[in-house]
């Protein structure tokens, strides 16, 4: 195969990489947070002893009341990253969250990391600090939102 017909097959992939990569993200994004939301309210959620433990501290609300809050804030932000005009909300509204979401490494060590160690985490801790990638994602699609004005 000649360099140049290699070329063509790269910017043709890459070109539609392009096409579709933003909108894929945006809805993976949806199916996580509508998942992942519906299940605490429904009692379903795997994380939510981790959630209840590390709300417990507030002094307003039961843990209860924060895991349906929570659950439908997720959905929420699930339902606004399907739509574009709404992606702005859906950011704000997930950077918010995911304070919350970083709150077990601070408040749950014991919880987070084997043996208080920070460079060994529990199934907990991975479940947290993949996260990492959410905000990641959600600055990829930020970062195009100037080209579409909302307001």
């Amino acid at each position: 195969m000649r360099l140049d017909s290699f070329k063509a097959i790269d910017n043709s992939v890459t070109k539609t990489m392009l096409k579709f990569s933003k909108p894929a993200l945006r809805f993976s994004l949806a199916i996580i947070f509508i998942w992942f939301g519906a299940l605490k309210p429904l009692g379903l959620s795997p994380a939510e002893g981790l959630l209840k433990d590390t709300v417990s501290w507030l002094p307003f609300g039961k843990p209860e009341f924060w895991l349906h809050a929570i659950g439908y804030w997720e959905v929420c932000i699930g339902i606004f990253f399907l739509f574009k005009k709404t992606n702005r909300m859906s950011i704000g509204l997930l950077f918010v969250q995911m304070i919350g979401t970083f709150l077990p490494l601070v408040f749950l060590p014991e919880v987070t990391f084997q043996n208080m160690n920070p460079l060994l985490l529990t199934l907990e801790g991975q479940y947290i600090i993949k996260n990492v990638m959410i905000i990641s994602a959600a600055l990829v699609l930020g970062g195009d939102l100037h080209k579409f004005k909302s307001y």
